[in-house]
């Protein structure tokens, strides 16, 4: 079993080379939302000693544009190793499934909306947006002396709810460590690795409101806004309860392959196989029906027919896989694998009656479908 410190190398560097913009696309409106949210005006009827505090407040914001980043990481940095320890001890029973995954997906596109309206002025929002215990801001304040560093603080600890691709993949290395040490080790290396990009990130997002004096705060509520819609989207398909992705072109309906003899699950290495090239074919030796997905950083095919009412396999066919496709889910099985970098993951679909059944990423940003059906 690797060490905790082989574990920490591995998820620093996962997340340095991957993990940053995996992440990002998928928290970068949670990032851009908590460092840039809009300050409530200074009442008019404010005591001179009241507003004083608040400039006071201001240019010492001012003068740590990272505070607010560095709390959002922070609070990252603590729930994912919170979860690390907890996977490394209870295993796969912490992850929830995939439309529970979806779920959440869909709390923080709603959280991301929320914090878009608050950035362009919609008035009555800013009493919606998520923030910390009134006791909590009161203890920040009296430390940090600004009232944009609790928020992205709870934010980022809330970053453990929506994980990305590459995420998922150190879960699973968490999971399989077994012990707290090694899981808290795999998941905080990998919040350091992409604590680069996310700091660069919230600080571009940060300084640029400020320098404007808020003229980029309608701007960066419309890009926050248009994450929001994209993350919505994607927890509705990774949730597979639709799929937004152009019809492709349906294979042949002429029958599955037949092999004669062996499960033809091994993966040789000299010459085409017989079912090279035949992502649904029947093994003749068990009768069960195979159909073979092949994973890069996409899914090929990623619509396949195949016959109803027939015991089926579904092989995850590893090439060199990466991104966001190793995390494939089957929403309505509750099925979540890890696919293997280079090699087959095997999976029961069991006997399955005519009907559509979809995959998807864990992000939703990659789906597919296989259509059983009687006539084939």
């Amino acid at each position: 079993m690797p060490s905790s410190v082989a574990l920490l190398i591995t998820g620093a560097s996962t997340g340095l080379l991957a993990g940053g913009a995996s992440c990002a696309a998928v928290q970068g409106g949670l990032l851009a939302g908590a460092v840039t949210r809009r300050r409530a005006p200074v009442p008019a009827t404010k005591s001179a000693e009241s507003a004083a505090d608040d400039k006071t407040t201001r240019q010492e914001a001012a003068v740590t544009p990272l505070a607010p980043v560095g709390a959002f990481l922070s609070g990252k940095l603590l729930s994912h190793t919170m979860l690390g320890a907890l996977l490394g001890v209870f295993g796969s029973t912490l992850q929830p499934s995939p439309r529970t995954q979806a779920v959440l997906l869909l709390v923080a596109g709603a959280v991301m909306v929320l914090f878009a309206l608050d950035l362009i002025g919609v008035k009555g929002v800013g009493r919606l947006v998520p923030r910390p215990p009134a006791s909590f801001g009161r203890l920040m304040r009296r430390s940090v002396r600004t009232d944009s560093v609790g928020t992205p603080a709870l934010v980022g600890f809330a970053t453990a709810l929506v994980p990305c691709g590459v995420t998922l993949s150190m879960e699973l290395l968490a999971v399989t460590s077994g012990s707290a040490v090694a899981g808290a080790a795999v998941m905080a290396g990998f919040v350091l690795g992409t604590a680069p990009l996310f700091a660069l990130l919230g600080y571009v997002f940060r300084r640029s409101s400020q320098a404007l004096s808020g003229k980029l705060t309608g701007l960066t509520g419309v890009v926050v806004l248009t994450v929001a819609a994209w993350t919505v989207i994607s927890a509705l398909q990774a949730g597979g309860w639709v799929s937004f992705a152009p019809p492709a072109a349906k294979p042949a309906p002429n029958g599955p392959f037949i092999v004669e003899g062996g499960d033809g699950s091994g993966s040789g290495g000299g010459g085409a196989s017989p079912e090279a090239g035949t992502p649904v074919r029947t093994d003749a030796a068990s009768g069960r029906q195979i159909v073979t997905l092949t994973v890069t950083d996409f899914y090929v095919p990623t619509q396949f027919t195949a016959k109803a009412g027939v015991p089926t396999t579904l092989v995850l066919h590893g090439q060199d896989s990466g991104g966001c496709a190793r995390a494939f889910t089957i929403p309505e099985l509750g099925v979540r694998e890890i696919v293997k970098r280079d090699g087959d993951t095997e999976i029961d679909l069991g006997t399955r009656k005519p009907g559509t059944l979809r995959f998807s990423c864990a992000m939703g940003m990659q789906t597919g479908a296989i259509e059983f059906t009687k006539d084939l």
